[in-house]
């Protein structure tokens, strides 16, 4: 556990002032970007790789991370190698630089013939100064070979890996092919390398360091806290119209909804358009002039409303969001800090609301196994390899993130302890603004765990149903319980989706000395 500064770094835009003419970063920053100042943290990694060295920055969502890597290349007047998870990532950075009249362009297996031989000749001539890929595109021996190439002319000036927490299995977006980006150190052995996430908890940073090889790099870590985000989380009643309509009316600027899937992405609006809300539709499996249009409505609208998937947002640079509303229990709380980050990059207050149930936990975790193999597929050695422990810790960043929801402490200060930051509590929140009362549940745990050291490996919901009809309690309540319980690592819950359940050393202490349990309903 690491103490960081409580005060976050400023989101808003460079302050209109005097460029120093001795300054020539500044310059470059105005003459490119139109910003008289750096943000937090950029500097320093823009000058690093300047200098040909290597760079961690973990820097909020909002803080400007893409720029610490273009403006070395328009310094340099060479290529940047950008690598990213999401081709529509990409375009949309893409598009955004072109927009400002920086050669950049995209690599990837939907280019025609005739646009990647354009493109390959741009690269050859040294004109383009950002290209991205994704990380599946390095493994073919095309690209190594082109890699090589641009190295032995002199134009390749660094490579930037974003989104790096897909590096390492305990980051939040774990992906494959992301673990082979260490041998860009053996293709490129002189070249300094980024690598840039928005949060990266201490274990996902030493990953980093040792599976990118980064070489006696420079730290630029900062708080993940943004004072003036209110985070919100409450239970979705059975129509959550009225309350998206609530929020919707109370919102500043633009709104972002997330809902998981793409059909729910598509019913989302639908419902929304139907009750008068001028909603977009924006998801993966649209094509991509309605894409372009959905994302050029997001940025050009005075106050858009855009339903999409969470994959949407990274690299939007839309500043004045004033609400980020999730329509189900965010997958981790890692992501939902991402996510939520998006709000309010203008530095004024902004609202993220989640309406959660407790079944999305459930649905959420089937998601998360059919992403790989069947637990009834894999060979024995495969129940402890890769697939299985990427399974396992996804299930315990669900339960993390469902233990904020539940929780009775401030929000921010439990989504900051799961990356790794130990803060105060925000005073904005929820939970800090409100007072619930706390009720005693020492007895009900009592009788729950003594059940369970009769019965172990019971499964949860007839275990609910069952302690309902003795006891005269709901069989909601006490699932609501076992879920607390196994918050507080009292239970241990299977995490093949069976739900069964078995008592920790925890557990059994209790049993043993019970101590007062007080928490909110």
């Amino acid at each position: 556990m690491e103490l960081l500064p409580t005060a976050p770094p400023q989101i808003g835009l460079g302050r209109p002032g005097p460029i120093p003419q001795t300054d020539p970063l500044l310059q470059a920053l105005e003459r490119h970007f139109g910003w008289t100042e750096f943000r937090p943290g950029q500097r320093a990694v823009v000058e690093a790789l300047l200098q040909g060295r290597d760079c961690l920055a973990v820097l909020p969502t909002g803080a400007g991370k893409s720029l610490c890597y273009q403006l070395p290349a328009l310094v340099r007047q060479g290529l940047m190698l950008v690598v990213s998870p999401l081709v529509a990532l990409m375009e949309d950075q893409v598009l955004h630089l072109q927009r400002r009249g920086i050669q950049a362009a995209c690599l990837h297996g939907g280019l025609d013939p005739g646009s990647r031989r354009q493109l390959m000749g741009r690269l050859r001539d040294n004109r383009l100064r950002l290209l991205y890929l994704a990380p599946e595109r390095l493994q073919g021996e095309a690209t190594r070979r082109l890699l090589e190439e641009i190295q032995d002319q002199g134009h390749l000036v660094g490579l930037a890996v974003d989104e790096a927490h897909c590096i390492s299995a305990w980051g939040h977006d774990f992906r494959p092919h992301y673990r082979r980006l260490g041998e860009l150190r053996s293709l490129c052995p002189g070249v300094p390398l980024v690598a840039l996430s928005a949060t990266a908890a201490p274990r996902v940073r030493a990953d980093l360091i040792r599976m990118l090889q980064l070489r006696r790099p420079l730290f630029q870590v900062h708080s993940a806290r943004r004072d003036n985000l209110s985070y919100v989380m409450r239970r979705r009643p059975a129509d959550s119209l009225p309350d998206v309509l609530a929020a919707l009316a109370e919102a500043r600027g633009a709104v972002l909804i997330y809902a998981r899937t793409r059909r729910s992405v598509e019913s989302w609006a639908a419902r929304l358009g139907s009750a008068g809300v001028e909603a977009i539709a924006y998801h993966a499996g649209m094509d991509p002039e309605s894409r372009s249009l959905a994302l050029a409505h997001f940025q050009d609208h005075p106050t858009p409303v855009l339903v999409a998937t969470v994959a949407f947002g990274m690299g939007v640079d839309r500043p004045d969001v004033g609400l980020v509303l999730h329509l189900e229990l965010p997958a981790s709380a890692e992501g939902y800090l991402q996510e939520s980050g998006r709000a309010g990059r203008d530095g004024l207050p902004a609202r993220c609301l989640v309406l959660f149930d407790p079944e999305d936990r459930t649905s959420l975790g089937w998601a998360i196994r059919s992403g790989g193999p069947q637990w009834g597929e894999l060979t024995p050695a495969e129940r402890v390899g890769p697939e299985a422990l990427r399974l396992e810790l996804a299930q315990q960043k669900l339960r993390r993130m469902e233990a904020v929801a539940e929780g009775d402490g401030c929000r921010e200060q439990a989504l900051l302890l799961v990356v790794g930051e130990l803060v105060p509590p925000c005073g904005r929140c929820d939970r800090c603004l409100s007072s619930p009362p706390l009720e005693d549940w020492s007895a009900l745990v009592s009788r729950l765990l003594t059940c369970l050291e009769q019965r172990s490996g019971v499964v949860l919901r007839s275990l609910g149903e069952e302690l309902a009809g003795a006891e005269g309690e709901g069989a909601e309540r006490w699932r609501w319980l076992v879920r607390r319980l196994v918050q507080e690592d009292l239970l241990s819950e299977s995490d093949d989706g069976s739900q069964r359940l078995w008592l920790k050393p925890a557990g059994i202490r209790y049993l043993r000395q019970p101590w007062p349990l007080r928490w909110v309903a």
